[in-house]
């Protein structure tokens, strides 16, 4: 998909509010195409001594479908800009969740997208119609030119050339100037993201000023690229500010002299008057342009988000069985290379090696938040990559070394039996000393290192599947606690793969897989590995 392909869909999706402001801006610009034929005829009138009063009636009349239309267009371009928003964040809020950890963008530049660019892009429904709108009172100036004498529109028609070459060099600018600036605020973004996940890091060792710097480097770049949009703006309106009056000067002489000559009547010339006004006034088309412009710009910046294809799922389910999981001659990301390693089902197999080894990346694989360049991952003899995503998502659970908690309370962040699972966890006592115990909303939960991991550890003894993924989960909780979860994961029945770092976490193990050069350089008991001093090294013995 193409930045002008998103921008085209989405006008295409602008639904019944955008209909509106078609209706209502088209309305608007039929008026204003009127107004100057209806006040000509009005002062041909008084000056011809008529009293009729319909002329003046019109054009009342057609002053208040004006302001109505203006109205309408005002809130009809509000109602489809959320409307249009809100439809691409759902979008692509959920492509970047279903693309999962493979986005290969940090979080921050992910924000900055979601919030900016969309509500940029979403622009593109009203600014097309009242692009399209906009044209109209030109275009109709031109035409009542040429009803009124042949000669103003040949005049005005001079002028055209002039116009046309402003608007193209506005439009090939601006949207240039608003992709580097979307550019530059994403960058802006992901630092601070960044900063604040590090924030205690940055205040123990007094390095704020500098990561203030880091984070604003940008900005420089940012404001340029802001001060060149509105030096661009204000050259085109110069420019249209210049060649405006001239050219309704030249209109207006034409026909005074029509005028003198009999062929053009006192409210013909103040028609042709403001009809050159209107027709020259490009105003309204270079703002919606400009938005346009910027909605491009935006739909440019989800362009390599949405093009990422969201991982392919098969519709095989899984048969009975003990959740066996396999790794055959598997390779990934340049980390781990022809691994072969099996996990029996319903044991446990610790995953040992140094820093850099590939220990997450293949707990990562275990249940596809991660693909294999090559090989394959089998669970209970089906390869991963054919089952159905909730067949899969059921099947494997997971806790991480840092748990993000998601839900209103801490019971449904931790799912299934929640106080069953917590007290797995040895979370069920610092829980219940809560002032809302199980109902408190996580977000509002003050917890250490430890006790966040415990309810990680919890959500995951709460899943039902039949294998569950340790990576790296007990390395906040203290000796005492670690020794508790670890004889809850010695009786659990499921398949466990445990990325572990002490020597107590392998020990309780049935099987340690060590990994080396990105292989499983050796899988058996921790005791008969011990003896080996490089298998020692692996813990700092």
């Amino acid at each position: 998909m193409t930045a002008s392909g998103l921008v085209i869909r989405t006008i295409r999706h602008g639904g019944v509010w955008a209909s509106l402001l078609a209706v209502t801006s088209l309305l608007q610009a039929g008026a204003a195409v009127l107004l100057p034929a209806v006040l000509g005829r009005a002062v041909d009138g008084v000056l011809g001594g008529s009293t009729a009063v319909t002329w003046p009636v019109a054009y009342a009349g057609l002053v208040a479908l004006a302001m109505t239309g203006d109205a309408l267009s005002e809130l009809s371009i509000g109602a489809s800009t959320a409307r249009a928003t809100a439809r691409l964040r759902h979008g692509f809020t959920r492509h970047v969740l279903g693309l999962g950890p493979a986005t290969g963008l940090p979080a921050g530049d992910l924000t900055s997208r979601a919030v900016t660019a969309t509500a940029d892009a979403a622009y593109a429904p009203s600014a097309a119609i009242l692009t399209f709108t906009a044209i109209v009172p030109p275009l109709g100036g031109l035409i009542a030119l040429i009803l009124l004498d042949p000669w103003l529109a040949l005049t005005f028609a001079v002028g055209l050339p002039v116009i046309a070459a402003l608007l193209r060099s506005f439009v090939r600018d601006t949207s240039s100037v608003v992709a580097r600036y979307l550019e530059a605020q994403g960058r802006i973004a992901a630092r601070l993201v960044e900063t604040l996940a590090g924030n205690r890091t940055v205040a123990a060792a007094g390095t704020a000023e500098r990561e203030t710097e880091r984070v604003l480097e940008p900005l420089p770049e940012l404001a340029a690229h802001g001060h060149t949009t509105w030096r661009i703006q204000a050259t085109i309106s110069g420019r249209g500010t210049l060649a405006v009056p001239l050219l309704q000067v030249a209109v207006l002489a034409v026909a005074g002299y029509e005028l003198a000559h009999g062929r053009l009547s006192t409210g013909g010339l103040l028609a042709a008057t403001q009809y050159a006004g209107l027709g020259s006034d490009i105003g309204p088309v270079i703002s919606q342009l400009g938005r346009l412009a910027r909605a491009r710009a935006g739909a440019a910046r989800l362009i390599p988000v949405l093009d990422r294809p969201l991982p392919e799922y098969g519709p095989a389910t899984l048969p009975d069985g003990p959740g066996r999981l396999e790794f055959r001659d598997v390779s990934a990301a340049s980390v781990l290379g022809h691994l072969d390693l099996v996990v029996p089902g319903g044991g446990s197999v610790a995953v040992v090696g140094r820093s850099g080894a590939g220990k997450s990346l293949l707990a990562a694989l275990a249940g596809r938040l991660a693909d294999p360049d090559g090989g394959q991952i089998l669970l209970d003899g089906v390869p991963l990559a054919s089952l159905r995503h909730g067949e899969l998502r059921n099947a494997v659970g997971y806790a991480f070394a840092r748990p993000a908690l998601f839900g209103a309370t801490l019971a449904d962040a931790i799912g299934g039996n929640a106080e069953r699972a917590a007290r797995s966890a040895c979370a069920d006592p610092f829980i219940r000393r809560l002032p809302l115990g199980y109902r408190t909303p996580p977000a509002e939960t003050p917890m250490s290192g430890g006790e966040l991991q415990r309810l990680g550890l919890a959500r995951a003894f709460a899943h039902p599947g039949r294998v569950l993924v340790l990576d790296d989960a007990t390395s906040s909780l203290d000796t005492v606690t670690e020794v508790q979860v670890g004889d809850v994961l010695t009786r659990d029945g499921r398949t466990r793969l445990v990325i572990a770092h002490r020597v107590g976490t392998a020990a309780r193990a049935d099987l340690v897989a060590w990994i080396d050069g990105g292989r499983v350089r050796a899988c058996a008991p921790h005791h008969e590995l011990w003896p080996d001093p490089g298998y020692r090294e692996v813990f700092g013995e």
